[in-house]
């Protein structure tokens, strides 16, 4: 069975939830599908978007695994970018997470060291 993802984040202001979340690959988006919605393709078939919905803004909940969760981490503070929170679950696994400028929390997760 094929699988695509297609996951989106609603933000309150489109212009300055892209700016930050430009910074969090450090690139900019994939594509631009409108002008209130902007697509990162994160591997084939998988991707995240923002669209500027202030309505439903924050609730968002995302984790995305890594094969470097380290590398990532120095990269996204490269970009000026501090995880909001750092975790180590009971089997080792670790998980970073980022809160955008609406609350919206983006995690990435990485195997145990």
């Amino acid at each position: 069975m094929a699988l695509d993802l297609y996951a989106g984040i609603p933000v309150t202001e489109y212009t300055m939830a892209l700016k930050w979340y430009e910074r969090l690959p450090g690139s900019p988006p994939t594509f631009v599908a409108s002008d209130t919605e902007a697509v990162w393709e994160l591997a084939e078939h998988r991707s995240v978007f923002i669209e500027q919905l202030p309505e439903h803004a924050g609730h968002a909940m995302h984790t995305v695994f890594v094969d470097d969760l380290d590398a990532l981490v120095a990269q996204i503070a490269e970009q000026g970018l501090d995880p909001a929170k750092r975790e180590t679950f009971s089997n080792g696994v670790r998980k970073v997470t980022y809160r955008d400028p609406d609350g919206n929390e983006i995690g990435f997760g990485g195997a145990p060291l």
